[in-house]
């Protein structure tokens, strides 16, 4: 599949591209972009899957978020380093497709894609269960379709209706964390009414890893995935009213708001109940948000959770159709899909591309409700389990890549650089193949390997009629065949 490769290509102006001056579609705004990347990963994995990792891995569950976040933090670096230089609403598929060809392009595209109609199909039926429990005058499989049709709309009209019903949602859930994290800080300290210093339940049961530190490792592949959305931010921002400075705010804030979210929910969570106290969250009522704000004499506790995690779903649902829509009207820009699924309205919003990524997750819904014993749906989702590995090699990978074919005035002139090229990318693949090892250890893990793979080695056996096709249509096969004069040009410059 490896194609000889050439200098990377400039950024070129695509007429289609809402970040192109000579277009006037309703660009998100810069609280747009600030709330989508604040946002943008908060949701049940955290509200209630964090339960999970602490049960199994005591208070020592922090350093698996953090590790975790530090992995994700470096390769959003390396992502925003390509971002800023060259901002692209096809975001990695683009810069690998740049850096390392189409073939990269293709499998890293079509796999993104792969991952969110997984993804949005788990979100919609998990809604609609929901509204089902809330309103049983419809079944929850109609619920699930009322809410697809929902988010459809909402991204259909505009990049900035998407933008501001985002804003919102994740508003919310913003909300619910400042509040847990303050109200749940004063009561580990004492300081809230009837309560007494809690802290030393980070310690008193067993220790701070009561299953030893080796398990908190482990923890890493269990939280890795919680973390897997906060490319949107960078998608999204190219196509505000400044996609550079939004792309940067974007990769810069990420550490801040993991370590603030997820680490600091986790240690809350841990200083405030004991970790072997927390009972198994089967459902909202007993997740450890709902636990604390409780024992927070919080009234209506688990209903009030009940609602901020609908809020999470929703909005995943919301962002969600967002980006894959983007990504696979970005396939059909290159060639790598049928090329009406590109087509944009007169808002920049790809239609079809929306309705086309909707379908597979309207066919995995119904395939759910109707057949649950079929195995199609666990099929679908575990076989999107390594997605978000695959996403960040390829990160990686192209901007090392991109960093070889550059000169020293480009890299002085980037605007936003990865520090200690190329050892953080060495570190970030020898913890992907830890992680990737840990999976294979447990057999739920190497489930979701083995039919990860096979979803891989369907889309490599596909590569040879794409490619084919590519030239039929006169598609360059490396990034400087489209323009010869590309090298007297500079990345950096844009």
């Amino acid at each position: 599949m490896a194609e000889t490769q050439d200098p990377p290509l400039p950024a070129q102006p695509d007429p289609q591209d809402p970040s192109n001056p000579g277009t006037e579609p309703k660009r998100l705004r810069s609280r747009h972009v600030m709330m989508i990347t604040l946002g943008g990963i908060i949701g049940a994995s955290l509200f209630v899957g964090s339960g999970n990792v602490i049960r199994s891995v005591g208070p020592a569950a922090i350093i698996s978020y953090l590790i975790g976040g530090l992995l994700v933090f470096l390769a959003m670096r390396m992502l925003g380093e390509m971002a800023a230089a060259r901002p692209t609403i096809g975001s990695f598929m683009e810069y690998a497709r740049v850096g390392l060809g189409n073939w990269a392009a293709y499998l890293v595209g079509w796999l993104y894609w792969y991952f969110w109609v997984g993804v949005l199909a788990y979100e919609a039926v998990l809604g609609g269960e929901t509204l089902n429990s809330w309103f049983a005058f419809l079944p929850a499989w109609a619920w699930s379709l009322v809410l697809i049709l929902i988010f459809i709309g909402t991204n259909a009209i505009s990049v900035r209706t998407f933008g501001e019903v985002e804003f919102w949602l994740a508003s919310i859930k913003v909300l619910a964390i400042v509040v847990f994290l303050g109200a749940g800080l004063l009561f580990a300290l004492g300081l809230w009414p009837d309560a007494e210093i809690s802290v030393s339940n980070l310690w008193d049961h067993g220790g701070f890893a009561p299953n030893g530190f080796g398990v908190a490792l482990t923890g890493v592949a269990l939280v890795i995935f919680s973390y897997f959305g906060t490319e949107i931010a960078v998608m999204a921002a190219a196509e505000s009213e400044d996609p550079a400075k939004g792309i940067k705010q974007a990769t810069s804030t990420v550490i801040w708001r993991i370590l603030l979210f997820f680490v600091g929910a986790v240690l809350i969570i841990t200083m405030v109940i004991p970790w072997d106290e927390l009972p198994e969250p089967v459902n909202v009522a007993a997740a450890p948000f709902t636990k604390v704000f409780e024992l927070l004499g919080l009234p209506g506790a688990a209903i009030i959770m009940q609602l901020v995690i609908f809020t999470a779903v929703i909005s995943v649902l919301n962002s969600g159709l967002y980006s894959a829509s983007r990504m696979f009207a970005a396939l059909a820009d290159q060639g790598f899909a049928p090329k009406f699924v590109a087509r944009r309205s007169k808002n920049g919003v790809p239609l079809w591309a929306l309705v086309a990524s909707t379908s597979g997750a309207v066919i995995a819904t119904i395939v759910n409700f109707a057949a649950p014993d079929s195995g199609v749906f666990d099929f679908i989702m575990n076989s999107a389990g390594l997605v978000a590995l695959f996403v960040y090699v390829f990160i990686s990978l192209t901007q090392m890549r991109l960093r070889q074919k550059m000169t020293a005035e480009e890299v002085a002139g980037l605007k936003l650089k990865m520090w200690l090229h190329p050892w953080l990318n060495i570190l970030l693949f020898v913890a992907i193949a830890g992680v990737l090892g840990v999976m294979l250890s447990s057999e739920s893990g190497r489930t979701q390997v083995w039919t990860s793979l096979l979803a891989t080695v369907v889309l490599v056996a596909f590569w040879p009629l794409v490619r084919k096709n590519l030239k039929k249509r006169g598609t360059p096969q490396d990034a400087t065949a489209i323009h010869d004069d590309a090298n007297s040009e500079r990345i950096s410059e844009h």
